[in-house]
This record gives C-alpha cells, sequence and structure tokens, in this order.
C-alpha cells in the first residue's frame, strides 16, 4: 500500500470514528469538473457519508485555490461512502453519468486541465472495476465521441480551503446561478437522457 492511499484510509478512519457509520466505510476520489457540483452531487447519492472537495494528482505539495493549476493539480473530491449501502461500481456507474467523458479540455463551462475528468483508483481492486466499467461504456457506446477520462493511480488528496466545503450549503444562490450559468446539468441531460445523473437522488 503506497504513502498516499495509506494516509487517505487514516484520515477517513479519523473522521468516521465515533460517527456510528458502518465498519464498511471505504474511500472513493473523482475527479469531474467544478468540485463544488461534484460534491453536491454525490452527497446526494445513498449510502455516501460524506463528500470532500480538494486537489490531487498534481507534483507539488500543500496547493491552494491560488496555486493548484501551477503544480498540474486538478479538483476532485473524497467520497467516504458505506459499502454495505452502496458499492464502488455503483459509485462509478454515477459518476460517468455527472459527468461529460468525452470532454478532454475541461468540463462545461470550466476549460482547461485543472477542470478534466479522471478516476484516482486507491488499490487494484478499484483500477479493474473501474477499467471494467469504462470497457463496457466504449463497448455499448452510448455516446457520440470517444471516452477520454484516464484512471490513473491516487496520489495524495489535499483537501481544499473550508469555504469550498459545502458550497453548495453555504452559498446557495451563487452557486445555483453558477451550474445553471455554466450548463452542467443541460448538458450531462444532452448527452446521457434517462440515465442523465443516475444514482443521484435529490
Amino acid at each position: 500500500m503506497n504513502k498516499a492511499v495509506f494516509a487517505n484510509l487514516i484520515l477517513a478512519s479519523s473522521i468516521l470514528a465515533g460517527s456510528g457509520v458502518s465498519a464498511e466505510t471505504k474511500t472513493a476520489i473523482f475527479a469531474g469538473g467544478c468540485f463544488w457540483c461534484m460534491e453536491k452531487d454525490f452527497e446526494h447519492v445513498p449510502g455516501v457519508y460524506k463528500a470532500e472537495s480538494g486537489y490531487t494528482g498534481g507534483t507539488t505539495d500543500n496547493p491552494t485555490y491560488k496555486t493548484y493549476e501551477r503544480g498540474e493539480h486538478i479538483e476532485a473530491i473524497r467520497i467516504i461512502y458505506d459499502s454495505e449501502k452502496v458499492t464502488y461500481s455503483q459509485l462509478l456507474h454515477t459518476f460517468w453519468r455527472s459527468v461529460n467523458p468525452t470532454d478532454a479540455g475541461g468540463q462545461f463551462c470550466d476549460r482547461g486541465y485543472a477542470y478534466s475528468t479522471a478516476i484516482f483508483a486507491l488499490d487494484d481492486d478499484q483500477k479493474a472495476l473501474a477499467s471494467q466499467s469504462k470497457e463496457m461504456l466504449i463497448k455499448n457506446n452510448p455516446l457520440p465521441k470517444p471516452i477520454v477520462t484516464p484512471i490513473l493511480d491516487a496520489s495524495k488528496f489535499w483537501l481544499a480551503e473550508k469555504y469550498h466545503q459545502d458550497y453548495y450549503k453555504k452559498a446557495a444562490l451563487r452557486y445555483k446561478f453558477y451550474r445553471l450559468s455554466c450548463g452542467r446539468d443541460k448538458t450531462i441531460k444532452t448527452l446521457w437522457g434517462e440515465q442523465a445523473h443516475a444514482g443521484i437522488n435529490y
């Protein structure tokens, strides 16, 4: 087990200590553009205990919102979930259908590598399941363009600043305006049709 995976597991355990959540709680890390939007979506998936906004995949320590792009980090979320209530495969199913995995230039109105999509596998099992889910999408060919979302080994996940956490709750009106004007939901609905936002219970 590499140091990044171990650190993520230890932090997840400390967050859940005394919470009463199942001992089968696990962690997943996804990138899908704006972490505010990803956080809201996955905190509305039954079985998810918490989603946290942060930066990962880069080369520098202690990235901030002002500096994370310099270190080639991307916006991502760390999902802490009860595997007795929702599986990693189910989270993958929701992930694909809550992003545009055919866009290599960012997501929706947010452009650039910092807003690209990725699945960060914490172990071999996650990597295998992610690869299988991607292969199934490619085989079934439900999308008009090739899927470009990479499956990567997880590196250290850096929590974003406190004001980013649960931003959709703290600044609800600003968040709603941003999400609407960015065209996220409209694009996902056009791309995925009835499958859009599968697994998300608003």
